[in-house]
């Protein structure tokens, strides 16, 4: 199954880790999410966890997403064209995130996460200044629509690709459940919180 899987050559360390892990769990059931919370030698794993998610909400995603009509209007894109133009947004993060599964072994959990982070950080910046300008010149409009693709990509390589497989590689066999059912609920929790208070930033 593991030669299936990853394709030929030696996988004998990682059925090694598999085998130990099952045998440390060994008979024991799914923990529960209070079961989770509780026990402290997973309090690191969850509070990693926590701190992740909690930053794909501040990343300003949500606020590109919800935007990104009014960019592509103002960019000269007729209105009925615009659905085109999302979807291509939509193949990018797509694409993006699984380009991120090739590099992520390669070139490393960190890596993927402050590079992208540093790259969204400034297609934002800049993203601020071109919608400033919008009426200045003539091909500044384009630019956003560029900066908005470029934000896109970046968080589909960094913290979009590398969060989704980090609660199988954090947490034990037992405790995964959980941590997916905690991700889940803090991330809608969040998102819902985010929705209530954007408006009125805004």
């Amino acid at each position: 199954a593991v030669k299936q899987l990853w394709g030929d050559g030696d996988h004998l360390a990682e059925i090694n880790d598999m085998v130990s892990e099952q045998r440390a769990i060994g008979g024991e059931k799914a923990k529960s999410v209070w079961d989770l919370l509780r026990d402290r030698a997973v309090r690191w794993q969850l509070i990693t966890l926590l701190l992740v998610v909690s930053c794909i909400q501040l990343l300003g995603a949500n606020v590109v997403y919800s935007y990104a009509y009014s960019i592509f209007t103002k960019a000269g894109i007729p209105p009925d064209q615009t659905h085109y133009v999302s979807l291509g947004i939509g193949t990018t993060e797509i694409l993006s995130t699984v380009l991120c599964g090739f590099l992520i072994e390669r070139a490393g959990r960190k890596t993927l996460l402050w590079k992208n982070y540093a790259v969204m950080a400034l297609a934002l910046g800049l993203l601020t200044v071109t919608l400033s300008l919008q009426d200045s010149f003539f091909w500044v409009p384009y630019c956003s629509v560029a900066l908005v693709f470029i934000f896109i990509m970046s968080f589909g390589i960094g913290p979009g690709g590398v969060v989704c497989p980090l609660i199988t590689e954090i947490f034990i066999q037992s405790y995964r459940p959980a941590a997916y059912v905690f991700n889940g609920v803090v991330n809608w929790i969040q998102l819902f919180i985010l929705g209530l208070v954007f408006p009125f930033l805004v």
